[in-house]
């Protein structure tokens, strides 16, 4: 579908010779006033707006500033026959993307359009990710409803609004660079640069250049000057992960930067001032890694201002069926693939295990499991021996509540229970069962073919 062009002016020979150049590429709808520009800006949403300053009634200020009043606002260009730098300051004052003097340049004037177009789908590209990245990192898009989780988001909540220095403590893979971007998403912050660094994935000898920056010469390979991390993120939020990681002269040149909120390039002396908000995370225990003389004192109490700890997943074993539902989901989504459904007696393996890699390790499990099933259900024989490893249930077995036997003196029933349990700690291997039970495989066979129910296929 083409863009619309909405075309102002009160010379008719102008408006309609603009019309013709413009209607092959363009959709064009023309007034000859501001009061019928109003009309047509009201009735329909236009992606350009080319109007003449000086019109008999009201001016092509006024058709701009009713343009930008409405919730699609299109782009306006002016025109007049009038130009001067005065006349251009003004158009530019009332939110015009351009100006133009008569008699117009076509090929200028299509250039200019093209451009604006562009613009104006940038912008609402922008717009729509910064409404994306609000929804994915408000609080209403967490996962989970545990009291440690809850304890987490209320910290964030009040600490967001501020200024202050955050320092989030976990384990690998607990979520702490999603935390770190709920504090910046719902902060005053939000509409400036997020910056990620992760300082264990830096080799030391870079880490200082990486985060202030370098001038030209400053080094051997230094053949430009740089920006740092922190210029970068100036009026966002910079986000240090594995802050433990850094050595002693970093440590030095980051304590300066909370001291005075100002930094130095690599071989420059001009400190530059910046406003960035500090976020760091880690997984070791920074006041041991004090103690030990690994890592300044006074820079772990800059540091620590608001401490938060985020709770490993096998801490909050009712978060995850919420977590395997959702990922399962989304992947499923993504994959165009069917849903995946996980049996009671797999969630309750699942549910048991301690996840050492947390929430990553979950999250890779839900998309090998959606990729490599592709729709139908996961019983708790289709898991992986790990998941046995740890924690409870140690098998398959434990995970289902034994039957109330209609006679609990009955021989038969007990001996149908225990042969079930043993084909179930087996992984349905007969060899193996048979073997738990005291009997022989010709004997667990002639059994099995009396009550072919009770078979567990591996």
């Amino acid at each position: 579908m083409p863009e619309s062009i909405l075309i102002v002016d009160d010379e008719k020979h102008t408006r309609e010779g603009l019309a013709v150049a413009l209607e092959d590429d363009y959709d064009v709808y023309q007034a000859r006033d501001a009061d019928e520009a109003f009309r047509l800006l009201d009735e329909e949403p236009f992606d350009v707006v080319l109007t003449d300053l000086r019109m008999a009634g009201k001016s092509g200020l006024k058709v701009i500033d009713h343009a930008l009043q409405l919730p699609q606002r299109p782009v306006c260009i002016m025109m007049t026959a009038y130009g001067n730098v005065q006349t251009a300051v003004e158009a530019m004052k009332h939110g015009a993307f351009d100006f133009l003097t008569k008699p117009l340049n076509l090929e200028k004037l299509e250039i200019l359009i093209k451009r604006a177009i562009q613009s104006r789908k940038l912008e609402s590209e922008n717009k729509q990710l910064h409404q994306r990245l609000d929804r994915k990192f408000s609080f209403e898009g967490i996962v989970g409803n545990s009291a440690a989780l809850n304890h987490v988001l209320e910290q964030v909540r009040q600490v967001a609004p501020s200024r202050a220095t955050v320092m989030l403590y976990g384990e690998t893979g607990t979520g702490k660079e999603l935390v770190a971007q709920m504090v910046h998403q719902n902060s005053g912050r939000a509409r400036g640069p997020f910056v990620p660094v992760h300082c264990a994935a830096i080799p030391a000898n870079l880490l200082e250049s990486e985060l202030f920056g370098h001038e030209k010469g400053a080094f051997t390979g230094a053949s430009e000057r740089r920006i740092g991390r922190f210029e970068a993120a100036d009026g966002g939020t910079l986000f240090l992960d594995e802050i433990g990681e850094i050595d002693a002269p970093t440590q030095v040149k980051l304590l300066r930067f909370l001291e005075t909120r100002s930094l130095e390039r690599l071989g420059s002396l001009k400190s530059i001032q910046v406003d960035v908000r500090l976020v760091c995370a880690t997984n070791r225990d920074l006041k041991e890694q004090v103690d030990k003389g690994e890592f300044r004192e006074d820079l772990y109490y800059r540091l620590n201002v608001v401490p938060i700890r985020l709770p490993a997943l096998r801490e909050r074993p009712d978060d995850i069926p919420l977590l395997l539902h959702h990922f399962m989901e989304q992947f499923a989504q993504e994959n165009d693939t069917p849903p995946v459904r996980l049996t009671a007696e797999a969630l309750n393996v699942l549910k048991h295990y301690n996840w050492p890699g947390n929430i990553r390790e979950l999250r890779n499990f839900c998309e090998n499991t959606v990729v490599m099933k592709r729709g139908g259900e996961v019983t708790e024989y289709d898991l992986e021996p790990r998941f046995y490893e740890s924690g409870k249930p140690a098998s398959p077995a434990a995970t289902r509540s034994e039957p109330v036997l209609a006679n609990p003196l009955s021989k038969e029933e007990n001996e149908k229970r225990l042969l079930r349990n043993a084909l179930i700690e087996a992984r349905g291997n007969r060899t193996r069962a048979a073997e738990l039970m005291g009997i022989s495989r010709r004997t667990l066979h002639r059994k099995l073919a009396q009550w072919p129910e009770l078979d567990v296929h591996p």
